[in-house]
C-alpha cells in the first residue's frame, strides 16, 4: 500500500476522532449516538462531494472499468476507510451495539482496503462510495430529529420518506448495476466478494426500511381513538383512571 495512503488513513482516523470529541464538548447533554451521527453526516456529505469531483466522464461514471486507481481515487477511498475504522470503533463503545452496522462496516473496510492494496477498481469503488453515502445524511437526520423531540411529527415522516426514496434509487437501482459491472470485470476475487456482500446487506436494509415505512404510514392513517366514548362514566371523576397514569 502506498505511503500517502497510509498517512491519509492515520490522519483521517485522528481527524474523525477529534471531530467527535469536539462535538461531544459542544453538545454535552446529547447522547453518544447523537454526536457520532453528526460526524457521520459530515463524512457522508464530504464523501459524496469528493466522489463527484473524481468522476472522469459523467456519460460513464464507472469508467474505466477494472483500471488502475488514480491517486485522487485512492485518497478519497483512504479518507472513507479512515472514517469507517473510526466509526467501527465507536459502534463497539456505544451502549446499543448494532450488529447490522458492524457487519456493514466490516465488509466495507475489507473491500476498500483490498482496493487500495491492489490499486485497482478505483472507478467502481468511488462510484459505490457515492451510491452508498447518498442517502446517509437523511438516515442520520431522521435519528437526530428524534432526539431533538420531533418523533412522530410530519417533519420526521417527511425525512423518512426522502431517505427511503433516495435509498431505493441508490441501493436498489444503481447498486445492482455497480455490483454487476464489478463482478463481470477483471477485478480481484476479494473485491468481487465484498461488492456482492455489500449489495446483499443493502437488500436486507431495504426490506427493513419498507417495513418501517409501512408501519409509520399505517399508524398515521389510523383514526385516533375516542377516549371519551370508550371510558366508563364512573371513571370521569376518578383520580385513579388509567388515562391519568399514562
Amino acid at each position: 500500500m502506498e505511503e500517502f495512503v497510509v498517512r491519509t488513513i492515520v490522519s483521517g482516523v485522528v481527524s474523525w476522532t477529534t471531530a467527535f470529541l469536539i462535538t461531544r464538548r459542544l453538545f454535552p447533554k446529547r447522547s453518544f449516538e447523537f454526536c457520532n451521527r453528526i460526524v457521520s453526516t459530515m463524512h457522508a456529505t464530504l464523501a459524496v462531494i469528493l466522489a463527484s469531483l473524481s468522476v472522469q466522464d459523467w456519460s460513464c461514471p464507472v469508467c474505466p472499468l477494472a483500471s488502475t486507481s488514480s491517486r485522487l481515487q485512492m485518497q478519497i477511498l483512504a479518507v472513507s476507510l479512515s472514517y469507517l475504522i473510526y466509526d467501527l470503533v465507536c459502534c463497539l463503545f456505544d451502549q446499543r451495539v448494532n450488529l447490522d452496522n458492524i457487519i456493514h462496516h466490516s465488509v466495507s473496510v475489507v473491500g476498500i482496503a483490498a482496493g487500495l492494496y491492489y490499486q485497482k477498481c478505483g472507478s467502481e469503488m468511488v462510484a459505490t462510495l457515492w451510491v452508498t453515502e447518498m442517502s446517509s445524511p437523511f438516515l442520520h437526520s431522521r435519528e437526530l430529529l428524534k432526539e431533538l423531540g420531533t418523533r412522530d411529527t410530519a417533519l420526521n415522516l417527511a425525512v423518512d420518506i426522502i431517505f427511503a426514496a433516495i435509498f431505493a434509487f441508490a441501493r436498489m437501482l444503481a447498486g445492482p448495476y455497480l455490483t454487476y459491472v464489478t463482478l463481470t470485470a477483471n477485478n480481484p476475487l476479494l473485491i468481487k466478494a465484498m461488492a456482492l456482500g455489500l449489495q446483499l446487506i443493502s437488500v436486507f436494509w431495504f426490506y427493513k426500511i419498507l417495513r418501517m415505512l409501512k408501519y409509520k404510514l399505517t399508524k398515521r392513517a389510523a383514526p385516533p381513538k375516542n377516549v371519551a366514548s370508550t371510558t366508563p362514566a364512573t371513571w370521569t371523576n376518578n383520580t385513579n383512571s388509567p388515562s391519568q397514569h399514562q
